[in-house]
């Protein structure tokens, strides 16, 4: 993926930002820039012969390897739109196919934030049948666009039900959106991590952090609402919370040298130390769940999920309105939350499965717990401010 780095010419003043190439609006572009595999590390989905998924002529990728129109499904195809941390095992992908017939292409315009702008933008010729990864933050935006033909999968387990949003999304796992420290670095530098949000703001955390923008990244958004009610101000400016307001905490971040990139890959492969490359960052915007993938031979994780800094996040499956093969989006929306893809979500995309009932991994207790009191903003509070919310961090913290 191209990328840029943009540094400012007063660190002291500005954030340092890494900008990368995102797609544009019309289908082929995003065909040929965004494909994804079908699993993390660029792997292949493989049916029940073996064969591994292979790029089509237009980018994208079939859980069979046969070749597929993007868009132009017919019933026994669906192309899935999703982000691009989507993962799921080989063998839990190729089932659906291999239980219904139905092949899959996946197409990933980016993180969570610019999967949203795309199928907004997109949304009079949309890009597929089916969405995966639409969650809280901008859940609203893409419902409010009519992005989504209305359907709620009936295999709801009781536990998800808190988190429908209308009729349109069903909600399929949980997360919490969190600080992530390197513990490996503290200790190899001498130096106590941070604890709080507030401790990020200190001389000598400086140049230690490396977050996502809100209005390309999920996490990012995620982390702007945790500021939000951690610090108060709608406005940016009210006294509320600690008596700061959150764009006057934003400004504190930017004068201790924060470093902002678009996605959450970016920022934990390429920036964060703690995942064993050249990153310089000791601090990133991941998940609660991340700490057990990086378990050690002595049984312990090297980074740690700092729990008073967490925002509780939902990703959601919803079926295109104006799909090519609306029924076989349905299907996958419900196979979305069969046991086998609600048992595979925490090992394959580190989030929790929306049914409490699925067994967890063992070292999930102990490594990956959910925060007890997560941050939290009302979902009409979000709706009737995100823009303007990005706006103001945009112009404190980039411009």
């Amino acid at each position: 993926m191209s990328s840029s780095t943009v540094t400012s010419t007063s660190p002291s003043r500005r954030a340092r930002v890494r900008r990368t190439l995102l797609p544009t609006a019309a289908l082929a572009a995003v065909l040929s820039l965004t494909a994804c595999s079908l699993v993390g590390g660029g792997g292949g989905a493989s049916d029940e012969g073996g064969a591994t998924a292979d790029q089509t002529s237009d980018g994208a990728t079939t859980a069979d390897g046969e070749a597929s129109a993007g868009t132009g499904a017919s019933p026994s195809s669906i192309t899935l739109v999703t982000h691009d941390s989507f993962a799921l095992s080989e063998d839990v992908l190729a089932s659906f196919t291999e239980q219904t017939g139905i092949e899959v292409t996946v197409v990933a315009p980016g993180d969570g934030g610019a999967l949203v702008n795309q199928l907004v933008l997109t949304k009079d010729s949309p890009l597929g049948d089916v969405v995966f990864g639409v969650d809280t933050t901008f859940a609203s935006r893409a419902v409010d666009e009519g992005v989504f033909a209305p359907y709620t999968s009936p295999a709801l387990p009781a536990s998800a039900e808190q988190y429908l949003l209308g009729d349109a999304l069903t909600p399929v796992d949980v997360s919490d959106v969190c600080l992530n420290v390197d513990l490996a670095w503290y200790e190899e530098n001498g130096q106590t991590p941070p604890a709080s949000l507030e401790d990020l703001t200190q001389p000598e955390y400086a140049s230690q952090l490396v977050v996502t923008n809100p209005a390309t990244s999920s996490p990012g958004l995620a982390f702007l609402l945790t500021t939000v009610a951690a610090f108060g101000g709608a406005d940016g400016s009210s006294t509320t919370g600690d008596g700061t307001g959150w764009l006057s905490y934003w400004e504190r971040l930017r004068d201790n040298d924060v470093l902002v990139v678009d996605g959450w890959s970016d920022a934990y492969y390429v920036d964060f130390s703690g995942e064993g490359g050249d990153g310089t960052r000791p601090v990133v915007l991941s998940y609660a769940s991340s700490p057990p993938y990086t378990v050690g031979d002595d049984g312990e994780p090297t980074t740690a999920a700092l729990l008073d800094t967490c925002l509780r996040q939902v990703e959601y499956a919803g079926v295109l309105a104006g799909a090519a093969n609306p029924e076989g989006a349905q299907a996958f929306v419900d196979f979305l939350l069969s046991p086998a893809v609600q048992a595979d979500v925490p090992g394959s995309m580190y989030v929790y499965p929306v049914d409490d009932t699925v067994a967890l991994p063992d070292d999930w207790a102990q490594w990956a717990p959910l925060a007890t009191t997560p941050f939290a903003v009302p979902a009409d509070e979000i709706a009737a401010n995100r823009s303007t919310w990005i706006d103001q961090w945009t112009q404190t913290v980039l411009d």
